[in-house]
Order: structure tokens, then sequence, then C-alpha cells
């Protein structure tokens, strides 16, 4: 029997705790994969901005073109999206003399438009009607900016801020958990605290990252870029294969 539109699956991941654990992983991965093309390769921002976003546009056209969820494409997606949003924040932030609070509230701006236009369009904003290519748009642009807006307030806060590489990532792990502690005790909107979490994964990944290959005179361990890169991406694959992922379910 064909299944009808109230039996198709959303054509992302049900949000479990693997999920946080990868997508933590997959922003770490996007500012040292990030920093080595645009820094390592000495390539520069703009460059590596127009490389990660090519690949990034090449993923979301295959994963709308996806009939059904597939776990390698989407977080490959997701992986894209990190490593251009590192390098978009930082020709923002940096190229363009922007500064961080600048750019910071510039993206905090472009992401709240787009999860209004969103809202005002399909009527909701839960991943869980995630399941047509209109939708599907919506969420790979909110995605993209949610990065890019992660990997400004990651640098604010460690170098702007001066709360360094570990202060930040005590700083935005102390606000995941108290957006975790929200969801399992308050009636807060599940689909805000989705979004809330998913931006502060961002910064969070983005000062891990920068502590992994950052000099040890400037707080960091001094790693490759590439070699970290590399551990962290083999790391994503590993959880993909070891913890099988299902569609999240369509809301009726």
């Amino acid at each position: 029997m064909k299944a009808t539109s109230d039996d198709l699956l959303s054509k992302v991941p049900e949000v479990t705790f693997i999920f946080w654990v990868i997508k933590v992983a997959a922003t770490t991965f996007g500012e040292t994969a990030g920093d080595a093309v645009s820094m390592s390769l000495n390539l520069g921002y703009l460059i590596g901005t127009l490389i990660f976003a090519a690949i990034f546009a090449g993923a979301v056209v295959a994963q709308i073109a996806a009939r059904e969820f597939r776990p390698f494409l989407y977080w490959a997606t997701i992986v894209a999206s990190t490593t251009v949003g590192t390098t978009m924040a930082d020709f923002v932030d940096r190229s363009l003399g922007i500064g961080y609070a600048g750019g910071t509230t510039l993206l905090i701006a472009l992401l709240t438009m787009s999860l209004f236009v969103w809202y005002r369009t399909l009527g909701s904003i839960s991943i869980d009607t995630v399941s047509s290519p209109k939708s599907e748009m919506f969420y790979w642009v909110t995605i993209m900016l949610s990065q890019t807006l992660g990997t400004a307030l990651g640098d604010w806060s460690a170098d702007t801020a001066g709360l360094g590489y570990i202060g930040g990532a005590v700083l935005f792990g102390a606000l995941l958990a108290l957006v975790a502690a929200a969801y399992f005790s308050s009636e807060i909107s599940r689909t805000l605290l989705f979004w809330t979490a998913f931006v502060l994964t961002r910064p969070l990944g983005a000062v891990v990252g920068d502590f992994l290959d950052k000099p040890i005179s400037a707080g960091g361990l001094a790693l490759s870029r590439f070699s970290a890169s590399a551990a962290l991406l083999a790391f994503i694959v590993v959880c993909i294969v070891l913890f099988p992922q299902r569609a999240a379910q369509k809301a009726h």
C-alpha cells in the first residue's frame, strides 16, 4: 500500500544523546578543518569560504534529492556547514573588519530572520517537519547561519571576552547543561530548546577546536590542524557506524 503523507519520515535524524555527541565532534572538526584550509594552506578566509560553500551547496542538493534519511549524507552536510561557517565567520569578523561583536550581532539578526521567515512560510520550525524540499531549504539555510553564528560567538568569548579556550568551553558547556535541565524539568518549547542547543554546540566546538590547534603561547595545544581534523572525522564515522540512527518521525 502506498504511504500517505502522514506516514512519511523526516529526512533528519531523531534527536538523541549520540546526535549531540556527533554534532559537537562535527563542529570541532569544522573549526580545525576550516582553519587548516584558510590558515595552514594560506588560502585565506575568502577562498576557504568559496571552497566550502561549494561543497556545502553540493551536499545540500544531494540531501534534498535523497528520498529518505541517509546518516552519512546528512552528517556530511552538517560537516560541510560547520567548515563553511568557520571560514565565513572569520571572513566577516576579520577580513571585513566588523569584529566579533559586530559579526555576532549581524549573524543573530540573520538567524532570527531565517527562523521567522521559515515559520511564517510553513507554520513550523520543528525538525520533525523537515521532509519536503522547501522545508529542507529553510532547514539548511538556518543550519548554516547557526554554525556561522556559533563560530563568531566562540571567538568572541575566547578572545574579546577574555575567557580563553578552556573558559569558553566551560561557559558553553554550562549553558548546554542548563538547556538539558530545562528539557527534562520544564515545559519550555522543545523546538526552542533544540535550536538553542544547536547554536550553543557550535561555539563549544569552536573553542575546543581552537584549543587543540592554536599555539601554546596563545593557550592552545599546538596540535596539527590536519591530524586533529583526521582524528575527529574518524571519530564521527565510528559513531555513525556503531550507533545507527533513525529518521525523526514526521509530525502529523
